[in-house]
C-alpha cells in the first residue's frame, strides 16, 4: 500500500472520528452509531499502520494489491451501514403507518361522538 494512501486513510479516519464525536456531543448522532463509525475508523487506522499484514492478507485472499483489499473493506463496511439503515427506515415507516392508523381511528371516533352530541 502506498504511503500516500496510508496517510489519506489515517487523516480521513481521524477527521471522520472527530466529526462523529462532535455530532454525538451535540446529540445529532446516537452513541451506538458513533461507536460504529469510530470503530470503523480505528480499523482503517490499524490497516494503515500495519500495511504489511494487510498486504499478506490481501495476497492470501487473491487481491492484486493491498489497496484493492482496503477499498473492498470500505465498500463492505458501507454496505453493512446501508443495510442497517434500510432496516431502521423500514421500522420507522411501519411505526408511521401504525400512528396514522391510530390517528385516523381516533378522529373517526371523535367525529362519531360529535355527531351524536348534535342530535
Amino acid at each position: 500500500m502506498s504511503l500516500t494512501l496510508r496517510i489519506l486513510l489515517i487523516v480521513g479516519s481521524i477527521l471522520v472520528s472527530i466529526e462523529c464525536l462532535r455530532k454525538c456531543l451535540k446529540s445529532q448522532l446516537r452513541v451506538n452509531e458513533t461507536i460504529r463509525w469510530v470503530s470503523g475508523c480505528a480499523v482503517l487506522i490499524l490497516m494503515s499502520i500495519f500495511s504489511d499484514a494487510i498486504s499478506w492478507i490481501s495476497n492470501k485472499l487473491g487481491f492484486i494489491s493491498a489497496s484493492n483489499f482496503v477499498f473492498f473493506a470500505l465498500i463492505f463496511f458501507l454496505l453493512i451501514q446501508a443495510f442497517t439503515y434500510s432496516i431502521k427506515i423500514s421500522e420507522l415507516n411501519e411505526q408511521i403507518k401504525e400512528t396514522n392508523h391510530y390517528i385516523a381511528l381516533k378522529e373517526n371516533e371523535k367525529n362519531k361522538n360529535d355527531g351524536r352530541d348534535n342530535d
